[in-house]
């Protein structure tokens, strides 16, 4: 019996995956998808790549079989099965309750809320699990946060497996169990609504239409809208837009906006949870209140709010500008009019936006401040006002201002600085309000004496920004030169190409040349290859001996071996996936 299941992550973001099922480089079958379930119609093998099988006794013992070959190395005629007792379940409810019949270790691995509390072994398994089944699934769901606790717990401990939550999907929800990181779903709901002659479709269960020939509630219709459902997942997985669809799907029920909410509450602050960068023609769409709790934005929100240095001895007037449909935002036509207004260089100029509050100019580039696209209203609400007043405020404590000039919509009351509103109510672009920013900014360049910033100043202050914000610090870059033409800078050092500033990647694209100044300063987050092992490709936690925990998919990483660097690489997975995730967890960029 083959117990070996061949996958790979094609498709992440954040929890969510899209597992290619089968031999990587030619899969059968990918996640999200069904299993098949005694009573269930006969289902497509590359929509249902497993069946599951219970048999009558007590506690009861589950099988789980692949219907397609998944078994590595030869994908030919095995498919993987595996077998576990499922133990003694208790309510959720009874937290302090141990059942006292554990349930079955191996590659398939049920769990319940009360072995998650219990069972220390679960912590040091001598086998990674395949496919974790949370077995009272549907009763966490109604309960306050236990059923995301658990999820999360799942996700973090075992990041290989696939995991399948009995009983709760449907087509109007799988979208949003995707992104909590389930990846099996069945029909058990779909079952139920075909038996009670009402259809469950992606919008959730409704009555049949009345005299519609073709409106139908038997298990064919109900499998219809779970394919689309599917299909529709994996596609929005595919192009990044998983975030948009799971804010609309959980608008379906009141139980699915509070386990959303509560996910991006504890996703905020979970170390190694996140995307350092994305493809230059990604899009975070923001287009309801759920985007201001997007884990993206609020962990953006975090940084500036505690962490962000504004460039030495810029901290002075800070310039408050609107933000721009166009990104970044110099190259709109509205900026180019404020920039010619201000006149001088001698401003630090920070946007206000929603969602993110404030997008500082010398990380106007990066991520996720050039990729997000929102409705524009024209008003602000509440959350907005209180999230972004409280960052201005935070940004003047933690640095030397002494004027504040606000050119944006949004109103502030601040203490300990002089305060100019420019816009006195006007239109941002008009001339009126344009003349009060002219006057403004040459009244405050010339009483304080403010010096014009060169170009090579400028870039060096951006990059030294984007450093501490997307490495660990930007000391690598001491007495480097800015060389070449817009947008492909060159980042040089001792006459040696160190970096470049690409632009598809809103980032740097490092050289072999930075391996040593990168080292010497600790300026990237590091990994250890173990020390027998001889670096060629790519990287894959199997052959990783250490690596930083805070690693986000997209960094870059110093590769270590034997206390020496020996390269570069960037990372595919974040840091929570990277203790026991099949696959490459960070690709190989340069090598000693």
């Amino acid at each position: 019996m083959a117990n070996e299941l061949g996958r790979t992550v094609t498709h992440r973001y954040m929890y969510a995956r899209s597992w290619s099922l089968g031999d990587r480089k030619s899969p059968i079958a990918s996640t999200p998808c069904l299993i098949s379930l005694h009573g269930d119609p006969k289902l497509d093998k590359t929509l249902a790549p497993f069946t599951a099988i219970t048999n009558d006794e007590i506690p009861q013992t589950l099988t789980i079989n692949a219907n397609l070959p998944l078994s590595p190395p030869d994908f030919d005629s095995d498919s993987p099965s595996f077998e576990a007792r499922v133990g003694h379940v208790l309510p959720p409810s009874l937290d302090e309750a141990d059942a006292g019949e554990p349930a079955g270790y191996g590659g398939l691995l049920p769990i319940s809320w009360q072995r998650l509390n219990h069972d220390q072994k679960l912590t040091n398994l001598p086998t990674n699990p395949s496919i974790i089944v949370l077995v009272d699934a549907v009763q966490l769901a109604g309960q306050q946060k236990k059923l995301i606790d658990a999820l999360v717990a799942i996700k973090h401990q075992f990041p290989g497996a696939l995991v399948w939550a009995p009983g709760l999907a449907g087509p109007d929800n799988v979208a949003v169990l995707t992104w909590f990181g389930v990846d099996i779903f069945d029909l058990a709901r779909s079952r139920q609504c075909a038996a009670a002659d009402i259809l469950l479709t992606g919008s959730g269960p409704r009555e049949k239409v009345v005299g519609d020939a073709y409106e139908n509630t038997d298990m064919d219709s109900q499998l219809l809208h779970w394919k689309l459902a599917i299909n529709e997942v994996k596609s929005s997985l595919t192009s990044g837009t998983l975030r948009s669809l799971v804010e609309q799907k959980s608008l379906n029920s009141p139980k699915l906006v509070e386990h959303l909410r509560y996910h991006d509450k504890i996703t905020r602050t979970k170390q190694g949870v996140g995307i350092s960068h994305v493809p230059k023609d990604f899009t975070l769409q923001c287009n309801s209140s759920q985007s201001l709790a997007n884990p993206v934005v609020t962990q953006w929100v975090d940084y500036i709010t505690t962490q962000y240095q504004a460039p030495d001895g810029l901290d002075k007037v800070l310039l408050l500008l609107p933000c721009s449909a166009k990104k970044p935002y110099r190259m709109s036509k509205s900026h180019r009019k404020f920039l010619d207004a201000v006149g001088n260089t001698g401003f630090h100029e920070v946007m206000v936006t929603s969602p993110l509050g404030l997008v500082p100019r010398d990380l106007e580039e990066t991520w996720p401040a050039s990729h997000y696209d929102i409705p524009v209203t024209g008003t602000w609400s509440a959350d907005e006002l209180v999230r972004t007043d409280g960052m201005l405020k935070s940004l003047i404590e933690r640095h030397n201002y002494h004027t504040v000039i606000n050119h944006s919509s949004m109103d502030f009351e601040l203490e300990g600085v002089d305060y100019i509103d420019t816009r006195q109510g006007l239109p941002a672009t008009s001339s009126d309000a344009l003349d009060n920013l002219r006057q403004a900014a040459a009244m405050l360049f010339k009483q304080h004496q403010l010096r014009n910033r060169k170009h090579h100043r400028i870039l060096l202050d951006n990059f030294s920004s984007v450093a501490r914000y997307k490495m660990n610090n930007h000391r690598w870059l001491s007495d480097a030169k800015i060389r070449g033409k817009p947008p492909f800078w060159r980042i040089e050092q001792d006459g040696k190409q160190i970096a470049l500033w690409s632009n598809d990647r809103r980032g740097f694209s490092l050289s072999k040349s930075s391996i040593h100044p990168i080292a010497e300063n600790a300026s990237l987050k590091q990994i250890t290859i173990k020390p027998e092992i001889t670096w060629k490709g790519d990287i894959f936690a199997s052959i990783v001996e250490h690596y930083d925990p805070s690693i986000l998919s997209g960094d870059d990483l110093l590769v270590m071996q034997d206390a020496k660097p020996i390269g570069l690489a960037r990372a595919t997975a974040s840091g929570w996936e990277w203790s026991s995730t099949p696959g490459m967890v960070a690709k190989g960029h340069q090598r000693l």
